[in-house]
């Protein structure tokens, strides 16, 4: 089965950088097949769950609009982790961010920031940014 556990959240001045980390237990990274999506959500107090990006199993990533120059997703399939690398930090990026993922039956598939297509979920951890 499958497990999540999201790590490196903080508390950041606005402009600063944070390196959060994903740790995935029970599925390999590296694998071939089948079609895998990770993805990073967010969700700050009063506000619906955003996603912020995606990066499927060849690499290809997607990001928010909002995110897409200042956010980077890569993984590391040595150490089955995934990575949100936020740099030009704002107050409006404090939220709880979640790390999620799905997995596919075939060796296709599309990534997408939808929170429904995400069958799989992190717990967790708290980014907040301070002007």
């Amino acid at each position: 089965q499958v497990q999540l556990a999201e790590s490196g959240g903080g508390s950041v001045q606005a402009g600063g950088s944070l390196r959060l980390s994903c740790v995935v237990s029970g599925y390999a990274l590296n694998r071939k097949n089948p079609y895998y999506c990770m993805g990073w959500f967010r969700q700050a107090p009063g506000k619906e769950r955003e996603g912020v990006g995606s990066i499927d199993k060849v690499g290809t990533t997607i990001y928010a609009d909002s995110v897409k120059d200042r956010f980077t997703i890569s993984r590391d399939n040595a150490k089955n982790t995934l990575y949100l690398q936020m740099n030009t930090l704002q107050p409006e990026d404090t939220a709880v961010y979640y790390c999620a993922a799905v997995f596919f039956s075939g060796a296709g598939g599309v990534c997408s920031r939808k929170s429904a297509d995400f069958p799989t979920w992190g717990q967790g951890t708290q980014v907040t940014v301070s002007s």
